[in-house]
């Protein structure tokens, strides 16, 4: 488009100087005329404008058919004074009455727009006439009212963007949970800011009044060719409001140097802030600058899609950098739920970024975004699968006292409860670790050679990838605890062990039921089924030689009960369950439930077995001192006693015994 014989302007707001003319004569009648329509200032809803505006587009009708712009045609006096009819409308809105004031009454301010854009199209159709003639100086003529009406319409439609600003409501935080795991507590999950209603969901919090008003003034500068001026005001205005509204999360900027040095600690609460401000602009800010770009130009895509991937880049890069920056320092176990807090933020902001109609520049940015999560996913998969050495390289040779949950089951059943609960996000990373270690492989022969024979025959249910890790976890534990159970020199406590830290992994697993999802109901009933086992292999170590005590054999002879091996039976009765109490009251089953079916199981088979045999064969010891000497416990002496079992409280005889 070329430009009209203009004067520039000073910052897209100058008043433009009238061009000169070459005919004086015209220039002094014209300003006869500008001074009789200036002091009848018409309204701008004047009848008489309408009719212009009508004699104007039978004007530009006929332009449109006169091809031969050598052979310039009349230009009616209704040119010249709808011209003169803008420049009284600029002027009423600049005469400094408020109720005149742009934005007053809409429908002036429409009326105006629309005659805007008809001097923009006058302007265009009288381009290319011959200087000097009436058509080429009407063309200078419409140009400087144009730009005159464009310094004050780009003004307005700054004015409309940054005097409601005032309407941004202040944002609210976002509500979090605990903090990040610890190997010392049970906790049920990774903090993780929740959005909760901020009272902020409508930024950038336009009266819809306002937004309509800056659709038409966007409508009228695009029409009249200032499509670059008015993206400019938009966007300058809209990135200084968004720069705002992102500094009020608090979010500070690091070196790459410096997060690698940053403790823990301090490196944790900066993730906290940046998941913060990242949600904020995911789930607030980012939908609420493309619904204002929607609405501003509702019908320019392109201006759309431009206009929001210009202000989202600069942020978006920022938070790409810091989580880059993040997945590269050294990774250690309680990271990973942090790890997996950002991988999940960044996943959340992609559908904030892009859309159907995204640019280039969107479509680039939103493939930045998945590169910066597939770090963090990848760091995320390194550090679950260290666990795997962690309880490897666990070879502690001191047992656990009393046979207790050793340290290494609680810390790694928390830490795949944890797990679990990211058990979607867990299964999302560890799919894209294996394609991408399925694009790394070389493809040797031997491996094709396999892959064939693979596909020969149909392929077996398989566990995801993720499932997989976490069953070789599991079975790892299970093989760490059967050998710390061989430190035991104690075969009774060695399963009191095993059944400790079996029930402990059990329990765990019902308590959490994505962990029991990724297991399954199988290996869950192979548990409690190697419980059972360990139930009764210890009842056997522990009572069988109790319970051969209270058997008959041996103790008659042609039918008469010999005293002597009586007396030693019962003696050898007291000392092994006196034993057995003291040695078992220091033991440890802290499931109340375990401890519980314990205790039922031995007075099960004990109290009834002792009740028989004092039954039949008490009456054969003389009464008084002989019987109470070898005759020490009653039967529900042995009930007591048995509850004293498994408290770790090793005074328990020192009482019984007062």
């Amino acid at each position: 488009m070329d430009n009209p014989p203009v004067a520039e302007k000073s910052g897209g707001s100058s008043e433009q100087n009238v061009v000169a003319s070459d005919q004086p004569e015209a220039e002094a009648q014209g300003g006869i005329e500008e001074r009789e329509i200036a002091e009848e200032s018409p309204s701008i809803s004047d009848p008489a404008l309408p009719q212009v505006s009508q004699d104007v587009d039978g004007f530009l009708s006929n332009l449109g058919l006169h091809d031969d712009k050598s052979d310039p045609p009349e230009v009616p006096d209704s040119v010249e004074v709808f011209c003169k009819l803008v420049e009284t409308m600029i002027g009423n809105y600049d005469s400094g009455d408020i109720s005149a004031r742009f934005g007053q009454v809409p429908e002036e301010d429409t009326i105006f727009l629309e005659s805007v854009v008809r001097v923009s199209m006058l302007m265009n159709a009288l381009r290319g006439f011959p200087v000097g003639s009436p058509a080429g100086e009407m063309y200078g003529r419409s140009g400087s009212v144009l730009q005159r009406a464009m310094s004050f319409v780009e003004d307005e439609f700054r004015t409309l963007l940054e005097d409601s600003r005032s309407h941004i409501p202040e944002s609210k935080s976002l509500k979090t949970k605990h903090p990040s795991f610890n190997s010392k507590e049970d906790h049920d999950r990774c903090p993780l800011p929740e959005s909760e209603p901020t009272g902020d969901e409508d930024y950038p919090a336009y009266p819809p009044e306002v937004v309509a008003g800056m659709k038409k003034v966007a409508t009228a500068m695009i029409s009249a060719g200032y499509e670059t001026e008015c993206c400019q005001v938009f966007s300058i205005s809209r990135r200084n409001a968004f720069k705002e509204a992102v500094n009020k999360q608090g979010i500070d900027s690091f070196s790459n140097d410096d997060l690698q040095k940053m403790q823990w600690d301090t490196l944790e609460g900066e993730i906290a802030a940046w998941i913060k401000v990242v949600k904020k602009c995911s789930q607030v800010l980012f939908p609420g600058e493309r619904r204002l770009a929607e609405s501003v130009f509702e019908d320019h895509p392109a201006i759309i899609s431009s206009q929001f991937s210009n202000l989202a880049r600069a942020a978006v890069i920022h938070f790409l950098n810091f989580a880059e920056a993040v997945a590269m320092t050294k990774r250690s176990a309680e990271k990973l739920f942090k790890f997996l807090d950002m991988y999940e933020t960044l996943r959340d902001l992609i559908p904030a970024i892009s859309s159907p109609n995204s640019d280039d520049r969107c479509h680039e940015l939103k493939s930045e975004t998945m590169t910066a999560g597939s770090r963090l996913g990848e760091a995320a998969v390194s550090i679950f699968c260290d666990l795997e050495n962690s309880i490897k390289s666990d070879v502690s040779k001191t047992p656990v006292p009393n046979g207790a949950v050793h340290p290494l089951t609680s810390y790694t059943m928390n830490y795949l409860n944890y797990a679990c609960e990211y058990k979607d996000t867990m299964e999302e990373v560890f799919r894209q670790h294996q394609r991408i270690e399925r694009n790394d492989e070389t493809g040797s022969d031997a491996e094709n050679d396999r892959s064939r024979q693979n596909n020969a025959r149909p392929p077996p249910a398989r566990l995801s990838p993720f499932a997989t890790q976490l069953t070789t976890v599991m079975d790892l534990l299970d093989a760490n605890m059967d050998t710390k159970s061989k430190l035991y020199k104690d075969m009774s406590l060695r399963y009191i062990f095993l059944m400790n830290n079996g029930r402990y992994i059990l329990q765990k697993m019902k308590g959490s039921s994505e962990i029991h999802k990724v297991m399954g109901d199988t290996w869950c009933r192979k548990r409690s089924s190697d419980l059972r086992q360990y139930h009764q292999n210890y009842k056997r170590e522990t009572w069988s030689k109790v319970l051969q005590c209270l058997k008959d054999e041996g103790l008659q002879v042609n039918g008469k009960v010999i005293k002597p091996v009586l007396k030693e039976r019962f003696k050898t009765f007291n000392a092994l369950f006196d034993e057995i109490h003291k040695t078992q009251s220091t033991w440890v089953v802290k499931d109340e439930q375990l401890r519980s079916e314990l205790r039922v199981s031995i007075s099960a088979v004990m109290i009834p077995a002792y009740r028989s045999f004092l039954a039949r064969f008490s009456q054969y010891l003389d009464p008084g001192r002989q019987a109470e000497k070898y005759i020490k416990y009653q039967p529900e002496d042995i009930e007591t006693t048995i509850d004293d079992l498994f408290d770790g409280n090793p005074m328990s005889m020192a009482r019984k015994r007062t």
